[in-house]
């Protein structure tokens, strides 16, 4: 059965492949290989698809090269597009911090406006208090010397009409005579007494004339103070709100975290103390409410300040850099911090000030540095190739405190940053972010 099924084989391929003999001579013999049809037909498919598997193996392999230099170069191209957003989000924060400050000089000059114009306002207050008083004594003398005048009238009448009636003897002629004088007296008094009174009414008119404009300049102070304290209060509104939102997004009580910072302050009395301007005890006025008001923001806003400085609210990087793991369970464990990946010997920067508990080497995470902040926090920098801080050093706030390395249970060049708050890991990219919002 084999040998039929052989047999047509070689007579299917015997019309392209006659059988050859392929003889072999030696020196004392002679030998033949016998080349089939069908042996022919498998050795010419066999050359053809080894000639065809190397074709096709070579234009996969170019393939491969040209497709891996397009690849090389797209992600240089990406890199370099990434490096340049990094440098404008940089530019961007830099002139937003410029704005921020330029704003916080303005407010100063105002509130520095608003105590020199209630000094003004004092002044002019005391002013109107001394006219009104001045004119009070004014209208009291005149008051007086309008009913003397009266009375005196009233005395002459009496006088001329017993002159008339009864003087007939001698004796009445000299009372008479005794009684011109006196109303030639009284004549004198009541001119000067009118004399005096004209001249205290012009006074009085004049004072009233000075209270009104002292008033007007008063309701001109209140106006320009009513603008000021608007101007003060929508820039403290809009500068206190989103720092509240950064440390409640980044897990921060706010009220618990300004009570620490206030228990920690070093300046007597708190960074601002509320004024009065009432020297006799009393309520204090609208105004001087409103301005303690605007003090006690203004003491928020600095205790916030205080608490973003002393907070790692900051990157540990600044050179370029991808993620490369975030928060968050990974295979099958919890990953309690976030991955930047970049070039080895990237400098590591302490994300707020703070003091060095641990550096060096520490199992899986290589050589480490751990930093102690205010407020129960602690930020964890592992897997680094070199340490420039040692245990118990203070550091400062984008202070260098080591290099990019690949130490430790690590699978490349990386960064793993991990931030703990009483002594809990919390995910880094809230304070990250928290602090891209604002700043």
């Amino acid at each position: 059965m084999r040998t039929r099924l052989n047999d047509r084989i070689h007579n299917f391929f015997e019309r392209w492949f006659p059988e050859q003999r392929l003889f072999l001579r030696s020196d004392d013999k002679t030998r033949f290989i016998r080349l089939r049809p069908g042996t022919q037909a498998l050795a010419l498919f066999g050359s053809a698809a080894t000639i065809g598997w190397a074709i096709i193996a070579s234009s996969v392999l170019l393939m491969d090269s040209i497709g891996a230099g397009n690849i090389r170069e797209q992600a240089g191209r990406d890199r370099a597009l990434y490096e340049e957003r990094l440098n404008e989000l940089s530019l961007a924060r830099e002139a937003a911090e410029a704005q921020a400050l330029a704003a916080h000089e303005r407010f100063n000059a105002a509130l520095e406006q608003v105590s020199a114009m209630q000094s003004q306002l004092l002044t002019s207050e005391s002013r109107r208090h001394e006219l009104e008083t001045g004119i009070g004594v004014v209208q009291t003398a005149l008051r007086r010397t309008i009913n003397e005048r009266d009375q005196a009238r009233e005395e002459k009448e009496a006088v001329v009409a017993v002159l008339e009636g009864r003087a007939e003897s001698e004796s009445e002629k000299a009372s008479l005579a005794e009684v011109d004088a006196t109303l030639d007296f009284l004549n004198a008094a009541l001119e000067r007494t009118a004399t005096e009174r004209d001249s205290m009414a012009e006074e009085a008119a004049a004072a009233l004339e000075e209270a009104e404009a002292a008033a007007y300049e008063r309701d001109l102070i209140l106006d320009r103070n009513e603008k000021i304290f608007t101007q003060l209060e929508e820039a403290l509104t809009v500068s206190v709100e989103p720092l509240e939102k950064m440390f409640k997004s980044a897990g921060l009580p706010p009220e618990r975290l300004l009570d620490a910072v206030r228990r920690g302050y070093s300046g007597q009395g708190g960074p601002l103390t509320p004024i009065s301007f009432s020297t006799k005890g009393m309520e204090p006025s609208a105004d001087e409410a409103r301005a303690n008001t605007l003090l006690k923001g203004l003491d928020r806003m600095n205790l916030y300040r205080i608490a973003a400085e002393k907070a790692p609210f900051g990157m540990p990087l600044k050179d370029s850099f991808r993620f490369t793991s975030g928060f968050g369970p990974r295979w099958g464990r919890m990953h309690n911090g976030t991955d930047f990946a970049g070039s080895h010997g990237t400098p590591i920067y302490a994300t707020a000030d703070g003091v060095v508990v641990q550096a060096g080497w520490h199992s899986g995470f290589g050589r480490m540095v751990k930093v102690r902040h205010e407020f129960g926090i602690e930020t964890w920098y592992a897997h680094m190739s070199r340490l420039h801080v040692k245990e118990g050093q203070r550091v400062s706030k984008g202070q260098r405190i080591g290099d990019m390395g690949n130490t430790g249970r690590s699978t490349g060049t990386h960064l793993h940053y991990e931030v703990h708050v009483n002594g809990k890991p919390v995910n880094p990219m809230n304070f990250i972010k928290a602090a891209k919002d604002v700043f």
